[in-house]
């Protein structure tokens, strides 16, 4: 019997240890945009390892994934993520808004709080039987397009804008830009949710001729469907899709994880971090991998937003928002 109780005792207090580790040892939750999944797979494991090796102390972390725009009202409205690393800053500006993650976050990471970047291209289905080249031919009458619903996803807000700044690129107005937006829209048989929900249509569903989404999704549809499925085409132009990342104050000041919170977006700016981006075709910040991964990003004439939108925020305030002109040029089918 005393054996027994001993043996126990000595269970229980291996049990209470194994708690008080799993207790002691740090997780963050980042709550990011939909087609990233596959990156910070990669990017995770790299840190992890990296932190242990730095600190001496376990760490894990948690993903959240889905269309921006919802991953940050579902923060704002109460996901405890530690960290964002989101598509747009419009769904950082709207955390900033209302206090869920600093004011002045632009201003807590290098370059301007995105360490890496992607742009808009077109993926056809394999031998690009509809000919598509560039953006006119998205407006040819009998070609559909899947794109992701601006409303809901960053994916779709910089569809959007690439589709009207690269009118404005070639010298045309803003009229002539929404006369092209409007016509594009019109041969848009199904707005998606977020970007992975874009492919799946495009690819599962087989709707659509060409789907227009970030570059990085050339690697995962790769990856996930096998080489082949798809071409990708790189228009004459297209917008500079920046991916700031912040620190979820409300969450780290609860959960006391701040400065791991920190230290895994520092992280994204290591070469290491991004040489991993690179090989997801998402662009680093770090000039030098950059070149390095010249073969993975092909020349392509990049503008940003600022250029012909003011800001992201005047972008958002008039393109997006309820009543504005996504609003008016597209009808819900």
């Amino acid at each position: 019997m005393k054996i027994k109780q001993k043996a126990s005792l000595a269970l229980a207090v291996i049990a209470l240890a194994a708690s008080n580790l799993v207790a002691a040892q740090t997780s963050l939750l980042n709550a990011s945009y939909d087609v990233s999944r596959e990156f910070y797979k990669d990017v995770n494991a790299a840190f992890i390892a990296n932190y242990k090796k730095t600190t001496g102390k376990d760490i894990k972390i948690d993903q959240a994934h889905g269309g921006s725009s919802a991953q940050a009202r579902a923060v704002n409205d109460g996901l405890d993520a530690d960290v964002v690393t989101f598509n747009t800053s419009t769904d950082v500006e709207f955390l900033a808004g209302t206090g869920v993650v600093a004011k002045d976050w632009t201003k807590k990471f290098p370059n301007n709080a995105a360490p890496t970047s992607s742009t808009m291209l077109f993926l056809v289905r394999n031998g690009n039987p509809k000919g598509i080249k560039d953006w006119d031919d998205l407006i040819k009458p009998g070609v559909q397009v899947v794109v992701v619903n601006p409303k809901t996803g960053g994916n779709g807000r910089m569809a959007y804008l690439a589709a009207w700044g690269q009118v404005r690129k070639k010298g045309g107005t803003d009229a002539q830009a929404l006369e092209f937006v409007s016509k594009l829209y019109k041969n848009v048989p199904v707005l998606a949710k977020g970007g992975r929900d874009a492919t799946t249509i495009f690819l599962q569903r087989n709707i659509g001729d060409v789907l227009v989404t970030f570059e990085s999704e050339v690697v995962s549809v790769d990856n996930e469907f096998g080489a082949g499925k798809v071409d990708a085409v790189h228009p004459s132009s297209s917008v500079v899709a920046e991916n700031p990342v912040a620190v979820v104050e409300r969450t780290v000041a609860k959960k006391g994880s701040g400065d791991a919170a920190r230290a895994y977006l520092n992280y994204l700016y290591t070469d290491e971090a991004q040489e991993i981006a690179a090989k997801h075709a998402i662009r680093p910040s770090n000039p030098a991998i950059l070149k390095k991964f010249g073969n993975v990003f092909k020349p392509i004439t990049l503008f940003r937003v600022e250029d012909y939108f003011g800001s992201f925020a005047e972008a958002q305030k008039v393109h997006f928002n309820d009543g504005g002109q996504f609003d008016k040029l597209y009808t819900v089918k």
